[in-house]
């Protein structure tokens, strides 16, 4: 059994027609569904990524990033943070209440509030250092026992518990089952919005992006087809 080596990184200018080509994807969704050119925001899924991917897509121009872990984030945006003007991190990955105080240190947005629990430990950690948190719920639309995310029908409490914690609620987040349509779940999340007046819509991903902006997206996630799939190092090849 051999161990395959990771995908190659990209060369900049790979990256920025990548990144032009989304956008303008993006545009051309918005516009088909009488939307305007800015109201979806597009981002940049980094998870994995080296530094060079990362330096290539802020040399475009791109701003907005996504990352899955607190650890891995703060090795790769800590001296960045300092340096790079209108950054803008989101947390988008699973988060563990005992790196509450991590998170609100490194990221603007955490879209992954999923319990009371964690709200509780998000407020104390933004009440220490002085600064608001501001989140996203992630609904487990398609009630997936493996994934994580409130319940639809329980999201309207964990709002309330958020809210009375003192965190500032944007919006909802979600991440359909990968072998059902996205459209139903995209439909469920933006009648959840309305309902308890939110106005921010994290949804939709590399594959089906264009069919979340059509469904009222305003935060789109991309990564592979930014960056190209990554493989890790660790992964056993069958060949």
């Amino acid at each position: 059994m051999t161990f395959s080596s990771p995908d190659p990184v990209p060369p900049s200018s790979a990256v920025a027609a990548r990144l032009g080509d989304i956008r303008r994807r993006i545009v051309a969704a918005s516009r088909a569904s009488g939307r305007s050119d800015d109201e979806a925001s597009l981002t940049a899924v980094s998870k994995t990524q080296p530094p060079e991917a990362i330096d290539a897509a802020l040399a475009a121009g791109q701003r907005v990033f996504g990352e899955n872990r607190v650890q891995e984030a703060q090795t790769r945006w800590g001296d960045r943070r300092t340096v790079v003007e209108g950054l803008e991190l989101r947390l988008i990955g699973p988060l563990q209440s005992n790196k509450a105080a991590d998170a609100v240190a490194l990221f603007d947005v955490i879209e992954t509030l999923d319990r009371p629990k964690l709200a509780d430990a998000l407020a104390a950690a933004g009440l220490r250092a002085g600064k608001p948190v501001h989140v996203l719920i992630q609904v487990n639309t398609g009630a997936e026992p493996q994934k994580a995310g409130v319940l639809p029908g329980e999201t309207g409490g964990l709002i309330d518990h958020a809210r009375a914690a003192g965190l500032v609620v944007e919006g909802l987040m979600c991440i359909p089952p990968a072998e059902e349509a996205p459209g139903p779940h995209f439909a469920l999340l933006r009648k959840l919005a309305r309902r308890h007046g939110l106005t921010t819509l994290s949804m939709g991903m590399s594959g089906d992006f264009e069919t979340a902006i059509r469904f009222g997206a305003t935060h789109v996630r991309v990564g592979s087809s930014l960056f190209g799939e990554r493989k890790h190092p660790e992964t056993p090849s069958m060949d």
